[in-house]
């Protein structure tokens, strides 16, 4: 039996060059999947899957890893994946859920998920970092994936923008911690409010932070979410700016929901250690960039 030759993808070869590499050996379907918040202390953790149009329709201007755009350019991008997309994904893990399940479960949870609920089924999977199992189609974990493959930096920009609308949002609902402006990450500012004002339900109180300054850090992780919080239950997610008409939340053992025109979804999945604290308040910093 003859053995194909090998394909080869050069580092030279742009941001596009490893999907176009999959989609000669017959995988037309490349979809990407990655996630924003990961290293913050509180909000949710969103995830994303996209599966961008081969050839120059899938080729968008400005397209790049969400932590080297600019937010007015973030916009832009998002704005052009939900229209170019042949179908994109997005789910929320609120706070709550990270303290139940851990983080990296939460993680791998979210995209896989997101994944599933695209509604052109991929052929192939690539992913930023690390590899998600439970997948019935083959794939490749890609280290800095949103910096290598287009596919991969859609789904990276349209899980930042979620989370960025999202957080601008609960800034609104409990104001004092500046979450419009770090968005949940540990900045000087926001651990200066929250030493004051001390943590809210939107916080995540398995990380040590927090816990430090909730009164219960003696308390084994799991256990630290106070049963009861002074704050309103939280808006379903379609109420949420950003989420947009159609989408959907309900319990992570309930199906997916509305699709949007471009084969959208939004959803909630079941949400360790989380990573070293960040001195700055955007996702560069915990991949080791500069802001």
């Amino acid at each position: 039996m003859l053995t194909p030759p090998r394909t080869v993808v050069r580092r030279d070869g742009g941001l596009y060059a490893l999907e176009r590499a999959l989609q000669r050996r017959g995988f037309r379907h490349v979809a990407g999947a990655d996630e924003a918040g990961r290293g913050a202390c509180a909000g949710p953790l969103v995830a994303a899957a996209a599966i961008l149009p081969e050839g120059r329709r899938g080729e968008i201007d400005e397209l790049a890893d969400s932590k080297l755009l600019t937010p007015a350019a973030r916009e832009r991008v998002y704005d052009e994946v939900v229209a170019r997309a042949l179908a994109y994904a997005v789910v929320v893990i609120p706070a709550e859920e990270v303290d139940a399940r851990g983080l990296h479960v939460c993680n791998l949870a979210a995209m896989r998920r997101a994944l599933a609920s695209l509604t052109t089924r991929p052929e192939y999977v690539l992913t930023d970092g690390f590899g998600v199992d439970g997948l019935d189609v083959p794939g490749l974990a890609v280290w800095k994936g949103d910096r290598v493959a287009a596919c991969v930096a859609a789904a990276s920009v349209l899980a930042k923008v979620t989370r960025d609308r999202m957080m601008v949002e609960l800034d609104g609902r409990f104001p004092g911690y500046g979450f419009a402006e770090h968005k949940g990450y540990i900045t000087a500012e926001h651990s200066a409010a929250l030493r004051v004002l001390g943590p809210c339900r939107e916080h995540r109180f398995s990380y040590v932070n927090v816990a430090a300054v909730s009164g219960r850090d003696g308390r084994p992780p799991r256990a630290r979410r106070p049963v009861g919080t002074d704050a309103a239950s939280p808006e379903p997610a379609a109420g949420l700016p950003g989420l947009g008409p159609g989408a959907f939340a309900g319990r992570p053992d309930e199906p997916m929901g509305h699709c949007g025109a471009s084969g959208g979804t939004v959803g909630v999945a079941l949400g360790e250690q989380p990573r070293p604290p960040a001195s700055v308040g955007e996702d560069v910093v915990m991949e080791g960039g500069v802001r």
